[in-house]
């Protein structure tokens, strides 16, 4: 079975040239097609999230702005001309087949700086939990040259780091890398799977390669949006978008490439966890919540004994046993003052004592145990 009918969470991006017809108005037979590819992933299970361009181009036709180039403040003016224009678009599609969308717009910071990364990751996974799907955009009506992620194909790589998900597809304007121009070499050929992504091939990305894909990418972004995606355990797929049902033709065994992962998304976050975050506090807890740790439990306010530091919900904690030994880190779901109050408390006492409860201190999906501590 295909990779991509078997993941959990499937990440899409739709360029500009799919979505928008030469008349500037919104492709709607292509959006039927793909409307019918999401509905059917979403039948069997699947989570599918839509990062879609198109607001500038469905925008310049509003605005009468034409073909020509246009400076930053035009672009951001058609973006919030297009932005409903997008959106009906993708209503139109999907709502008949029963499936509902919402509009996400992002912009770098949201999926580097850690408490709007912990918010945007928040705000996705109520609507993947509510059934809805996702379409999502940078956000052109505000974004400027210094903060902006620079195309969709690396804003996709970061979608789908943001959820963990296991599958990222980039539909192009071609079937996938080649080992040289096809167009001006005959023996140019396919490259259909890549288990690491070297220098070799990344020059293969140069040329025309580089130019395929339309939009502000091209195939060295998209490869480049690909080492994003393996470092963060998901597989990466570039397959020719221009056909009807994309999703459906590449299941049944369209011409791709297929970039693989380094690693599990799982094991990523939990290595992002442990190595890329500076700690803003400490938990001491007694032996029985370091042993439920490090049998890879979360960490329940019971356990704890003593709270260091000045830290917010989602700031990283190092958790230590009470002989002062670092025996994870974890990603601590209450404030330092609310974590004091709690410690020692029951589960069901916690919500009597701070008006709320976020579960415990450190979910076990939050927690990376530190290289040295046992397991038993």
């Amino acid at each position: 079975m295909s990779q991509i009918a078997v993941a959990r969470r499937v990440v899409v991006k739709v360029g500009s040239a799919l979505l928008v017809g030469p008349d500037g108005a919104a492709h709607g037979e292509w959006l039927a097609g793909f409307a019918a590819d999401v509905a059917r992933m979403r039948a069997r299970g699947q989570q599918v999230l839509i990062v879609s361009s198109g607001a500038v181009a469905l925008g310049r036709r509003r605005l009468g702005l034409g073909r020509r180039a246009l400076s930053l403040p035009e672009k951001q003016a058609a973006a919030a001309a297009g932005q409903s224009a997008l959106m009906r678009a993708w209503e139109e599609a999907l709502g008949p087949l029963g499936v509902s969308c919402a509009q996400v717009l992002l912009t770098r910071d949201d999926t580097e700086v850690r408490r709007r990364w912990l918010n945007a990751r928040a705000t996705v996974e109520t609507l993947l939990s509510l059934g809805v799907t996702p379409v999502i955009n940078e956000n052109d009506t505000v974004v400027t040259e210094e903060i902006r992620v620079g195309d969709n194909d690396r804003l996709s790589a970061r979608v789908a780091q943001l959820v963990g998900a296991e599958s990222l597809i980039l539909l192009s304007d071609v079937e996938g890398l080649y080992t040289a121009d096809p167009r001006r070499d005959p023996s140019a050929k396919l490259v259909p799977r890549i288990a690491r992504l070297t220098p070799e091939i990344e020059a293969m990305a140069g040329g025309a390669n580089a130019a395929a894909g339309v939009g502000t990418g091209g195939m060295a972004t998209k490869l480049e949006a690909a080492r994003i995606a393996s470092a963060a355990g998901c597989a990466t797929t570039i397959t020719l978008g221009e056909r009807p049902g994309p999703l459906a033709a590449l299941e049944a065994g369209a011409a791709c490439t297929v970039i693989e992962p380094a690693t599990t998304p799982a094991a990523a976050y939990k290595a992002w966890i442990a190595g890329s975050l500076a700690p803003a506090g400490a938990l001491t807890v007694d032996a029985g919540a370091a042993a439920a740790v490090r049998r890879g439990k979360s960490l329940l306010a019971a356990g704890v004994r003593a709270v260091d530091g000045r830290f917010d919900k989602g700031d990283a904690v190092v958790i230590r046993d009470e002989a002062g030994r670092e025996i994870a880190r974890g990603l601590v779901r209450y404030m330092a003052e609310h974590a004091a109050r709690i410690c020692g408390l029951k589960s069901d006492a916690i919500e009597a004592e701070l008006g709320y409860t976020s579960g415990p201190v450190v979910h076990a999906d939050d927690l990376a145990l530190a290289a040295h501590a046992p397991t038993h």
